[in-house]
């Protein structure tokens, strides 16, 4: 299995070139994708530009579109898996090897069916933000309403997709909440979800871009529209594929 590793960042200055740095020392290749930022971020990325893939715009367009555009370096650059990880500092690279070590082990049990690792935080954890257990929580709540999985967390940023298994992305929302829609869509075409328990921070220095009104009322009007789709094509997607694996 080849696997790289994709970081969108967007203003987080203080911590984007540290992430980068770990990451390389887990992974050899490693897409950054600076969505706009108008901060030092591209100066903090300089010394490491040889070292990475940089895909670079001058306007923020939203996470979903820069995981698109990296997914899409990594699908056409030949990799079968792609790992994303936030460049805020609250995930650790060094356990994306946990994540493809979870994806070899569930290929080796799976009849050639894709596998998506989702990484888990302990929402319990001491310091973890009020508003982003809630937010979490709920799309927890509505995630098992369009799949009928149960997901311990569908808003984490610490992936390991299959590159050739993916719906196309983008096709409700660009910003934040995309994850949410890639992650029901991958359920609704098949793949299998493996939670995977990983670690997190939040240092006090963190630049979070998280807008606890707008982003739930966002995620609240994709959940809606989720839903709506699930009963004309999600669910039915799901039996017609449960029955023809059943048949073979």
């Amino acid at each position: 299995m080849t696997y790289c590793t994709i970081i969108p960042t967007y203003n987080n200055v203080r911590t984007v070139a540290d992430i980068v740095r770990r990451t390389l020392a887990v992974c050899q290749k490693v897409i950054v994708v600076n969505d706009g930022s108008t901060d030092d971020t591209l100066t903090m990325l300089e010394p490491l530009k040889d070292k990475i893939q940089l895909i670079t715009y001058t306007r923020n367009r939203g996470k979903g579109h820069a995981l698109r555009l990296g997914l899409d370096a990594a699908r056409n650059a030949g990799y079968d898996y792609a790992a994303t990880i936030d460049s805020d500092g609250q995930h650790r690279p060094e356990e994306i090897p946990q994540l493809v070590s979870a994806a070899t082990q569930a290929i080796k049990q799976s009849n050639n069916q894709a596998i998506l690792v989702v990484g888990s935080r302990n929402l319990q954890a001491d310091g973890m933000p009020a508003g982003n257990t809630f937010a979490n929580r709920f799309s927890n709540f509505w995630f098992r309403v369009q799949t009928g999985i149960s997901l311990p967390d569908t808003q984490t940023g610490f992936r390991l997709y299959p590159l050739h298994h993916l719906p196309c992305l983008g096709l409700l929302t660009a910003r934040y909440e995309s994850e949410l829609e890639l992650l029901v869509f991958s359920a609704w075409r098949g793949a299998r979800l493996v939670p995977v328990g990983i670690s997190v921070s939040y240092p006090g220095d963190r630049v979070s871009h998280f807008r606890p009104f707008w982003d739930f009322f966002r995620i609240s009007l994709l959940n809606t529209a989720l839903c709506i789709i699930a009963l004309v094509y999600g669910y039915p997607r799901m039996l017609i594929t449960k029955l023809l694996n059943h048949n073979s």
